[in-house]
This record gives structure tokens, sequence and C-alpha cells, in this order.
């Protein structure tokens, strides 16, 4: 299961059980978003039609996410409000935002939520709905019209997919979140790593150019950020974005950029 996919029969001769004991596991996985099963076989990596749960997904391309995440972390302000996604790069983003503190989160992510519910200075905004299991993320009417009421400085998201310079997902019902929070914020920020331009998925979110700022990490290959940049994309690998952090010039003082970050993440 390591890569992802395997036959059921080899799982039932695998760990001998009963084909009656394995398939009735396999229900009880799929039920909780865990895995899915398809014709003979069981998966908990991504497809076109599903993502990996996210209990998979944690433990993929570690190095990766965190590569990403911190150059992310370097595009963060004290007292900025920010709305992060149901990606599990998110929740490796999450563990470095006390270091920005005073910020305020707006999360539909559990992972993302569990990991700043203690932390200190950090104004915690958890967008409810309907809960999925496979995504340990809320998703559905009620969270989109929590998030068409809010406004903040930055979304920063990852997508399964980039095909062709357009960012994919394969349930649509996640990307309707997706499109809420890029419609919320002022800066809209992608993280990506090689894997990324790799794979397919179903739904389009948005074009690459629609993000203000395209962060890949060192292993992306410079076929795939030309196809980016070509497209209008301004897209920074891990190892340029505290230099181009650093052009921008001095950040606002943290004193009053504290004391406006309560307004920030604001109803519109």
């Amino acid at each position: 299961m390591e890569e992802g996919t395997l036959r059921i029969d080899d799982l039932v001769a695998t760990v001998g059980a009963s084909a009656m004991t394995v398939y009735r596991d396999l229900a009880d996985l799929e039920s909780q978003g865990l895995v899915h099963r398809n014709r003979g076989y069981v998966s908990a990596a991504s497809s076109l039609l599903y993502e990996a749960a996210s209990e998979y997904r944690m433990q993929q391309n570690q190095a990766e996410k965190e590569e990403v995440a911190r150059a992310a972390a370097d595009l963060v302000e004290p007292g900025q409000a920010l709305m992060l996604d149901d990606s599990t790069t998110g929740v490796y983003l999450a563990r470095l935002l006390p270091e920005r503190a005073p910020l305020t989160v707006v999360t539909n992510h559990r992972g993302v939520f569990g990991e700043l519910a203690a932390a200190q200075g950090i104004h915690l905004i958890s967008i409810g709905g309907d809960y999925l299991p496979w995504a340990d993320a809320f998703v559905g009417g009620m969270a989109l019209d929590a998030l068409r009421g809010l406004r903040v400085d930055q979304a920063i998201m990852s997508v399964s997919a980039v095909t062709d310079g357009i960012c994919f997902y394969p349930q649509q019902e996640m990307v309707q979140i997706k499109k809420a929070m890029l419609a919320a914020a002022s800066r809209r920020v992608l993280y990506v790593d090689h894997t990324k331009f790799r794979r397919r998925a179903l739904h389009a979110v948005a074009p690459v150019e629609d993000f203000d700022i395209v962060i890949v990490d060192s292993r992306t290959g410079e076929q795939d950020i030309e196809v980016l940049r070509d497209r209008g994309a301004t897209v920074l690998r891990t190892t340029e974005v505290g230099a181009s952090t650093a052009k921008a010039g001095p950040s606002a003082d943290p004193e009053d950029s504290a004391a406006a970050g309560g307004q920030r993440a604001r109803r519109a």
C-alpha cells in the first residue's frame, strides 16, 4: 500500500484473513474516507476522481511540504489575516505561524485548527459546515456562506494537480471552497511541489495567473516553471522567496500591524 494502490486479492493473501473480513474492513475504511475501492483494487492515493485521505497525504512528500511551507511563511507579516485551505501543506505552514504572531487564521481544515488551537497570539476562526472525513475538513453551503462574508490579507493554498498552467482538484465541493477563499483574499498565494505537475485531477480551480505568487520547490523543473511564467504567473522557487521579500523593503511596524490585525478578517 506504500505505492498507494493494491489489488484486494493480493491484500487478502498478504494479511492471511478471510476475504469477507478484508472486504468488511475495507468498507469501514472507505466510509471514513481513508481508502477508495474500484474494480478489485483499493487505493489510498489520489486519482482524477478522488483525493487521497488527509492522513495518508500527511505522510507523503514531507520534505517538499516543509520546504514550500517555510517559503510561504516568509510572506506572512505580523498582524495579517490569513486563510488556509484543506491542503496538508497547510498543516506544515500552521506549525510556523506562531513565529509570525499576532495573526488571524481562518481555516476549514481540522488539521490546521489543531496545530493552532493552543498557540499564543493566534486568533483562530474555524469554518464549519458538512464534515468530510477523508479531507478532515468542512465544506458545503454553510462553509461557503461563512467564507463569502469574510475578507483577509492572504489566502494560501495548494491543489492536487497543475496541468497546462491550470490548477485542478478531484472533488467539486472542495473546488467551491477554494474559489471562495480566493475571492475573499487581497493576495493569493499558491504553493506546490514538483509532484503536482505530474498528476491529473478532474475539476479546475483557477489558472495560475490568478494567483499573485506561485511558490514551487527546488526540484520543480525549468520547463514546468516556464509554462507558468508564459501564462503571466509570478513564480518563485523556495530559495527565491526570502530575497523577493527583502527587495520589497522592510515590513510595517509590528505594533501597528498588530493593531490592524484584529480588523483584517472582517465581514464583507
